[in-house]
């Protein structure tokens, strides 16, 4: 078996009231402690059938341009989400299944270019109006049983498992690929940054909060009673994880290293960015109204994030 990132940005950060202050409330934290931030997705290559863990955002999301006040930024283009997975050697037919861990943009966005793969998605999740037209959803319920401490899970081919892990949002989950004697894990927003794991902290996205807890003390659970490679989406510590094959150990955490921001001015289009789903703010599609006319309480229209996730593009 062999895992491999998709890489498809880089130099993006989340601030520490983001990534800490979903419990506590994000008053709590420093804002001005930003973590590293990147876009990757993972695949999973078992020498018989090639697995992709979610297909990045849609071909053309635009870049954010943030300011000092935005909470977060996904950061710089290294390329889309196809070229980027063309780049590691695959073509799009040999991709047999993907494992979806929840229905946001930057995790599903390229779904439809796979049309001979099954895709793999929580039940509670195939509403979900980014999987709406697909007619290869094939919709998990978890019949499997528990997987270690896991209660619900699916085996999908030897060594790879899909896990029930509520919180993030209703329908999210995670795969654990084993694999030399390691368990890697890989996510989509249990965490956002790694040192959220360590800390035992909840972002300020989700769903369901109770369930998100419990999710994350079963993560923990997990990587203190396993030898785990801790790999997530919207850190670099996910790949540098998986290349170094670093096992999680949350009573030694590794040392911080702070995000390095650039601030400087670029070019805004006047479209907005959602930076939790990647909803993209048109205002030609919203009657020619302007992203700051909206009202106060005004919400992304697909993950119901508030205006202040958004940033301008």
């Amino acid at each position: 078996m062999v895992i491999k990132a998709v890489k498809f940005r880089k130099d993006g950060y989340y601030s520490q009231p983001f990534v800490f202050g979903g419990e506590e409330g994000p008053e709590k934290f420093d804002p001005q402690v930003r973590y590293r931030g990147s876009l990757q997705n993972y695949l999973i290559d078992t020498g018989d059938e090639v697995i992709l863990v979610d297909t990045g955002l849609p071909a053309g999301t635009p870049e954010e341009v943030p300011d000092e006040s935005s909470p977060l930024y996904t950061g710089k283009d290294i390329s889309g989400y196809m070229e980027a997975f063309a780049a590691l050697g695959y073509k799009p037919e040999q991709v047999t299944k993907i494992l979806l861990t929840h229905k946001h943009g930057d995790h599903s966005g390229e779904l439809r270019s796979f049309p001979k793969a099954k895709i793999y998605v929580n039940a509670d999740e195939t509403s979900a109006d980014e999987l709406q037209g697909l007619d290869n959803i094939v919709p998990v319920n978890f019949t499997d049983g528990a997987y270690h401490n896991f209660p619900e899970s699916q085996k999908i081919a030897d060594g790879v498992y899909y896990i029930q892990a509520k919180g993030h949002t209703n329908g999210n989950s995670i795969v654990i690929a084993e694999c030399d004697g390691l368990f890697y894990m890989l996510h989509g927003d249990i965490t956002y940054v790694d040192e959220a794991l360590y800390e035992n902290k909840l972002s300020v996205v989700f769903d369901d909060l109770p369930a998100a807890r419990e999710t994350l003390d079963r993560v923990r659970e997990f990587v203190r009673s396993n030898p785990t490679v801790y790999c997530g989406t919207h850190t670099p510590q996910g790949y540098e994880n998986l290349e170094a094959k670093r096992v999680m150990d949350p009573d030694h955490p590794v040392p911080v290293v702070l995000a390095e921001v650039d601030f400087t001015d670029r070019k805004a289009s006047g479209k907005y960015v959602c930076s939790v789903c990647g909803y993209v703010y048109d205002p030609a599609e919203h009657d020619g109204v302007a992203f700051d006319d909206q009202p106060d309480d005004w919400r992304c229209p697909r993950c119901k994030q508030p205006k202040e996730k958004f940033n301008k593009a």
